[in-house]
């Protein structure tokens, strides 16, 4: 049963990755690398929402992502769980509400 799981898995994962690149450009999406021939094996297929069963005609879940940005990606998921933390570049509080130049407009008028 596990083995049967395995090559499912496998063939599911090679049809939604050769749809992947007749949709996409061999690029990654996030260090821009180009790809072809024997290095294209290094581009791989990332689900954006981090669920491999969600694979959708169009590809809006997918992008493609070199083996070294997509292990940073997996990688960022694990750190955020590490720390109690936000994921870096997410929206967050700010650390402080003190604006100092806030009133900087009036000021200036003022010296007018």
């Amino acid at each position: 049963m596990i083995a049967e799981t395995r090559r499912n898995r496998v063939l599911l994962e090679k049809s939604y990755r050769e749809r992947a690149l007749k949709i996409y450009p061999w690029i990654c999406t996030r260090c821009g690398r180009e790809f072809s021939g024997r290095k294209l094996r290094e581009l791989t297929v990332h689900h954006k929402d981090h669920n491999h069963e969600n694979n959708p005609p169009d590809g809006s879940n997918w992008e493609l992502l070199c083996i070294y940005c997509h292990d940073n990606e997996h990688s960022r998921l694990l750190d955020a769980d590490w720390y109690d933390g936000p994921l870096p570049g997410n929206i967050q509080e700010p650390p402080s509400t003190h604006k100092p130049f806030a009133d900087l407009g009036k000021l200036l008028k003022k010296r007018k």
